[in-house]
């Protein structure tokens, strides 16, 4: 059976939903006869933002409209949009779409006093967006289709042969585009294409669209194994029950290129026209209740902020050894669309 455990991709929208839509983004973006209000490009799993919004709104009493979609058609949109875009904030799965729209000049600075709520490591080098959460990438396997004791231990394991009709992965996910760029920066970009064609001949037909179909036909025994973020697993087995998820995760070994941690990140547009409120939604984001929000919700993602852990059953952060890639050298993602697109993944 296969079951989703939360949204994010979306159909195509009607004309007529998306003038509804932008009509109604652009009255939240003036404000409301009941209040202040902004406007949210929500790239992070609904349920995480949700609850975050929820919890702001209760504090602050300024309303969020939030818009719904990938990062990275949310950040094309953004640019397009340029300074006429709705938007006030945009809160990211990873700092990819961020070095992005930093890159063209489109965020503003977040307020020092923000910043210094997250490790330095985990925000923009020149100040423009924060980190407010992390994940790391992991494997998830289906043990009667393979043992642990088979699997790679490291990324470029995955291009042998033997794992041919195993492998699973979702190429057009930004999940998986940090590990793309770990593996070009670490071994150079044409070991990384020749990398990228091994593992498409491997999957075959489990070259699947997101990390949550991976999780779901690999818990059914579709496929062998796959690579996905911790957390899609952890909310599996909180959904299902832990008796209907037969499948396990495993890490690569210790700071190897397949070990990327990413950050989940937000920033506030230059052109928003309310930029007060904007810096006061990211600094809830990092501000104890708004990592306690994620620390204690269905997210099972990392909070990074305030001094404040994860409660879930997961490897506690501090023990965690991944590739000790910096975001600087995560950059924005160009290299790693350029080798997938070269490899006919995307």
């Amino acid at each position: 059976m296969t079951v989703r455990i939360f949204t994010r991709r979306r159909g195509p929208i009607a004309p007529l939903a998306i003038l509804v839509l932008t009509s109604g983004l652009l009255a939240g973006c003036g404000g409301s006869s009941s209040g202040p209000s902004i406007t949210l490009y929500n790239g992070q799993h609904e349920q995480t933002t949700d609850s975050l919004v929820e919890g702001f709104e209760k504090q602050t009493g300024i309303k969020v409209n939030v818009r719904n979609d990938d990062e990275d058609t949310l950040a094309d949109e953004i640019v397009t949009e340029g300074s006429n875009s709705p938007a006030d904030v945009v809160y990211t799965e990873n700092s990819p779409a961020l070095e992005y729209l930093q890159g063209k000049g489109l965020l503003a600075p977040v307020e020092p006093s923000t910043l210094a709520h997250t490790p330095s490591k985990y925000n923009s080098p020149q100040g423009d967006w924060l980190g407010v959460s992390a994940r790391v990438s992991v494997l998830i396997y289906n043990p009667s289709l393979i043992g642990a004791s088979e699997l790679p231990r490291s990324v470029t394991e995955l291009a042998d042969p033997k794992y041919g009709g195993k492998l699973a992965f979702a190429a057009g996910e930004t999940d998986f585009q940090p590990i793309v760029t770990s593996y070009a920066r670490t071994y150079g970009e044409a070991a990384a294409l020749k990398w990228l064609e091994a593992i498409k001949s491997n999957a075959g037909s489990h070259v699947y669209p997101d990390n949550e179909t991976i999780a779901d036909e690999v818990n059914r025994g579709a496929v062998a194994f796959g690579v996905v973020n911790q957390y899609y697993w952890y909310r599996m087995r909180a959904e299902l029950g832990a008796s209907n998820v037969p499948s396990k995760i495993a890490y690569f070994a210790p700071r190897d290129p397949g070990y990327v941690l990413d950050v989940s990140s937000a920033g506030i547009l230059k052109s928003s026209r309310h930029q007060a409120d904007a810096q006061k939604f990211l600094a809830f984001l990092v501000s104890k209740q708004g990592q306690e929000i994620i620390a204690h919700s269905i997210s099972f993602e990392y909070p990074i902020a305030s001094g404040v852990g994860t409660t879930a059953p997961e490897t506690p952060f501090d023990q965690l050894q991944p590739n000790p890639i910096t975001i600087p050298e995560l950059g924005d993602g160009s290299t790693a669309i350029a080798l997938l697109r070269k490899s006919g993944l995307l």
